[in-house]
């Protein structure tokens, strides 16, 4: 009988806490990070992803009881492993070589375990049997690379492969090109100068390659000055005196559709704040005056009433709806609309941007200034059509059809004189490298190569990458940020929207998103490369066809999510740029006109005709067939894990009339690995994302990934009817939900997380049977999973007072609507309680025989729960909620205050009804209530961590930095 492989510690146990905060503080690093090389979209933070990795090929002391044999030994050893992890979580240690040797030196521990061979001991005995021993990490859906980046980190071979040209060449200058020629000096002119004078290089890694990316990267934007420096002329102040640019703010425009304007072209304004910040404020002043207009601009003296009108702009209402600056009348979207699609919508200059000492200069605009960018002439245009699917791409509703439309003739021009520099600065790259004496007939990098052609051609790629960041700031659609006083770039959220005031930057100032900004992004990403013998690996793959390896990998992914990104369509924006600028270089990745669609993993509508049936079933046969490859491809020992972020619908499953819900992203994916014969053996909510990224700025929106650890299900599997699948899952999955609200699951994430281990219990039989003997369909499983999740929550409810039963029913029932005093009298009844003694709590409001909930507004700003004599636990809730989300609540501090003045235990209970009303609220769509709770239960870390100290009589929260 073959032996069960060992449990991973990913299987049983992770420090989520450390994990969880390493990866949301990621987001907010900036230089050096490798997500900097170039933007991707939903890329996983590399906090969680060398974490998930390391707890893959790890083993979990429980299976080693030859080592340590009873309980209290194996938790001393996963304690030790947890530091481990937690240190290597963070960010500033992700190239220390000591946190990142042991790491190293226990996967290698586990993998020669596993191997029956004796551990190696020295750091380059460990890395040597890594890098030749240890199963390849394979992601067949690499996008941003950040799963091959941490796997190459940690010292393992790292196999990437995507459909996707733009997702393979991110990955290979992570993981391919770095190691390639990891240790080389510079060869720039400047650096060899200063070894003839006898500096010695000391650089490690990748250092040598990045000094050599700016170094070449200054010469580009020099000799793209001396071409079109003249499009970019300075401004001249009012004491003659002239500054450099920085932007210049343009508002679009259309002819007015009323006879009272005589078809004058009015601005499309959504905001005419230049700057927000307080004491410098600057609003543009449209003046209307001889039967047309013009724009002014106001710095110094704006009032506050200015500003709220300068806000608006011309906004009429949501969407593309403005006012007639002239008349007054309103401008519809279908006149805006069929203007564009005539090709009639113009553009004004609104106002300029220069650099002043220590600040912004706003000034007005002048017919110089549009003269001189109307002149541009572009070498090159992007011709390629925009696709047409509104969802992700609104600018083709309004006539801009085209890749060139995107972009001003001066953006255009620029982009098209530094796509012609990489191919020069390669010229220069490769004699500067000859000249460092690297071998000059050596193969290029796309045949392997390792001298001098080889070596221009990795310079140049991430010159290629630089250029490719400034088309994301040097479009159309990048707004002005008043308030941060900067250029937005084309991809805000995971969409090209239309943007009616757009900022054009100047590439040659010394601010915001100018060129060597973006070269100084690149070359601090290759600086941080980490330092690994295991050599990379990124090509384009179906992994629907074929997966990267030939069996034996440890496979860990991050699939698409059913239908929430375009990849394709979006990065097509990023692919023009690059075809032009690197296709020489890497002619495999660049040989179709736009990125390759028809076998892209995602469930399009508009690629099917519109039919949501068909692109289901695509997307669903595809994704099955990459989990069978997968399965084939993932080496025995090891589980497979799979991040996923897409979050539940609210779609009920067929014949169900309960209220509990399915999602068909989830149900796709789940389906896929349930016949592919894998089953669940642990899940994982790794907190992902910030709550003030533009997605989730003000929403409910998901800020976990849910890893799933999965391995085959054996060929024994038991059989299950539906009624023991629904007894095991009343069973199992209430433990498992009180430990994710343990680690502080948010509310937003907790139905997604949950259905990790509710398909536990359903994957690990080979069917659960209805009555009818037909299998049990993967969206009902999903359905009682949430069904079970929603009594869990509502069971939690038993463990409060009285009164807050009567709140909760009332509050699902009626939110904080009036109602007859009849109602609330049976339904104070019920739960045992009166009315007298909710007008106590005070917790309700009653006048003229009508009774509601209070509105935590109307709540006693001065309440002390110490002092209160009829407290209860939804006046806890409603108060902590209220010091959180009130702009004068007095935030995690005040939320504080009141923890330590009625208690942990009160107020953990305070804390569970949170997920309760935060579930109710948002089957209501009460967005407001959903945000407040979930922000609420979010903040609890912070809540313990400031009360703990209250108590302890230490610091204010504001020294504590919390």
């Amino acid at each position: 009988m073959t032996p069960s492989p060992r449990k991973k510690l990913i299987e049983v146990a992770l420090p989520l806490e450390a994990v969880n905060a390493a990866s949301a503080r990621e987001k907010s690093i900036r230089h050096g990070h490798p997500s900097t090389l170039h933007l991707w979209w939903a890329r996983r933070p590399l906090a969680a992803c060398r974490a998930v990795l390391f707890a893959q090929m790890v083993d979990d002391p429980s299976s080693v009881p030859e080592e340590f044999p009873d309980e209290a030994a194996q938790d001393r050893e996963r304690r030790r492993l947890f530091r481990i992890v937690g240190k290597l979580a963070q960010w500033e240690n992700s190239n220390d070589a000591r946190v990142v040797g042991d790491a190293r030196r226990e996967i290698a521990r586990s993998v020669a375990r596993g191997l029956g061979v004796p551990a190696p001991q020295t750091e380059a005995e460990v890395d040597a049997f890594l890098a030749a021993e240890a199963p390849p990490v394979v992601d067949p859906f690499c996008g941003g690379g950040s799963i091959p980046l941490e796997a190459q980190r940690l010292g393992l071979r790292a196999r990437g492969s995507d459909l996707n040209p733009v997702a393979v060449l991110i990955t290979k200058a992570l993981v391919e090109i770095p190691p390639r020629f990891a240790g080389l000096p510079p060869v720039n002119p400047e650096a060899r100068a200063r070894v003839a004078k006898g500096a010695a290089w000391n650089g490690k890694g990748a250092q040598g390659l990045a000094e050599d990316v700016r170094h070449y990267g200054r010469w580009m934007r020099d000799e793209a000055h001396k071409r079109i420096g003249c499009l970019y002329p300075k401004a001249r102040l009012a004491d003659g005196t002239e500054t450099t640019v920085i932007a210049w703010l343009w508002a679009r425009t259309v002819a007015s559709p009323n006879p009272a304007a005589a078809g004058a072209h009015v601005p499309l304004a959504s905001s005419f704040v230049l700057s927000s910040k307080k004491g410098r404020e600057a609003v543009v002043v449209p003046a209307v005056e001889n039967g047309g207009w013009r724009f002014a601009v106001k710095t110094g003296g704006v009032s506050p009433d200015e500003l709220a009108r300068a806000r608006k702009g011309t906004k009429a209402a949501r969407g593309a709806n403005f006012t007639c600056l002239l008349s007054g009348a309103p401008i519809p979207a279908a006149h805006i609309k069929a203007e564009g699609m005539a090709g009639r919508m113009g553009a004004r200059l609104m106002a300029v941007v220069a650099e002043g000492k220590r600040k912004r200069i706003y000034l007005e605009p002048t017919a110089e200034m549009e003269e001189t960018a109307q002149r541009a002439e572009p070498e090159w245009r992007p011709e390629q059509e925009l696709p047409d699917n509104s969802r992700w791409f609104s600018p083709p509703d309004y006539g801009m059809t085209t890749y060139v439309d995107l972009f001003t003739p001066r953006q255009l021009a620029a982009l098209a004189t530094f796509s012609n520099l990489v191919s020069e600065a390669r010229e220069r790259v490769q004699a500067d490298a000859c000249a460092a004496g690297m071998n000059p007939a050596a193969p290029r990098l796309a045949e392997d190569g390792t001298g001098a052609q080889a070596y221009a051609d990795a310079v140049t790629t991430y010159l290629g990458l630089a250029t490719d960041k400034a088309a994301d700031r040097w479009s159309g659609i990048c707004g002005w940020d008043s308030s941060a006083q900067k250029i937005r770039n084309t991809f805000s959220r995971q969409a090209i929207a239309m943007v009616w005031d757009y900022a054009e930057t100047n590439p040659f100032s010394g601010s915001t998103s100018n060129w060597m900004a973006h070269v100084d992004w690149v070359w601090k990403a290759v600086n941080s490369s980490p330092s690994s013998e295991a050599q990379g690996l990124a090509i384009v793959n179906d992994a629907a066809d074929k997966i990267v390896s030939a069996g034996n990998a440890v496979i860990s992914t991050d699939p698409p999510y059913y239908d929430n990104i375009g990849y394709a369509d979006l990065s097509d924006f990023f692919y023009v740029w690059l075809r032009r600028a690197l296709a020489d270089i890497h002619p495999a990745l660049f040989r179709t006109l736009l990125v390759p669609k028809a076998a892209e993993l995602v469930a399009t509508p508009y690629r099917f005709g519109g039919s949501r049936e068909k692109a289901r079933d695509f997307f669903e046969t595809g994704l099955g067939r990459a989990i069978a490859n997968m399965r084939a491809a993932q080496a025995p020992d090891y589980p497979m894990a799979m991040f996923y972020a897409y979050k539940q619908a609210e779609t009920k499953a067929d014949g169900d009339k309960s209220g509990a819900t399915a999602s068909t992203g989830w149900e796709t994916m789940l389906l896929g690995m349930v016949e592919g014969g894998f089953t669940i053996t642990g899940t994982w909510p790794v907190r992902s994302e910030l709550a003030n990224r533009p997605v989730a700025r003000n929403a409910n929106a998901l800020a976990s990934s849910i890893v799933l650890a999965c391995r085959p299900r054996t060929d024994d599997a038991p059989m299950e009817t539906r009624r023991g699948f629904a007894a095991a899952l009343r069973r199992e999955l209430p433990p498992a939900i009180r430990r994710l609200r343990a680690e502080n699951i948010a509310p937003v994430d907790l139905a997604q997380a949950a259905i990790g281990p509710g398909m536990a219990v359903f994957s690990r039989n080979a069917r659960v049977l209805e009555a009818n003997g037909k299998p049990m369909p993967v969206r009902d499983a999903l359905a009682e999973i949430n069904r079970v999740l929603d009594e869990t929550l509502a069971e939690a409810e038993g463990d409060m007072d009285a009164e807050t039963r009567f709140c909760v029913a009332w509050f699902e029932q009626y939110g904080t609507a009036e109602r007859p005093y009849g109602e609330a009298e049976v339904l104070c009844t019920a739960k045992n309680t009166s009315f007298d003694s909710l007008e106590k709590a005070g917790v309700v409001a009653g006048r003229a025989g009508r009774v509601r909930l209070k509105r935590r507004d109307e709540l006693d700003p001065d309440w002390d729960p110490a002092r209160d004599r009829r407290i209860v636990d939804w006046e806890c809730a409603q108060h902590l909620v209220r010091a959180l989300t009130a702009e004068t609540g007095g935030g995690v501090a005040e939320a504080a205050r009141l923890v330590d003045a009625m208690g942990l235990e009160r107020a953990e209970k305070a804390r569970a009804l949170a997920y309760r009303l935060y579930t109710l609220s948002e089957r209501k769509g009460w967005n407001g209530e959903a945000l407040a709770c979930n922000i609420l239960a979010t903040s609890w870390p912070q809540i313990r961590i400031a009360a703990a100290q209250r108590a302890a009589g230490g610091p204010p929260q504001a020294e504590m930095g919390v």
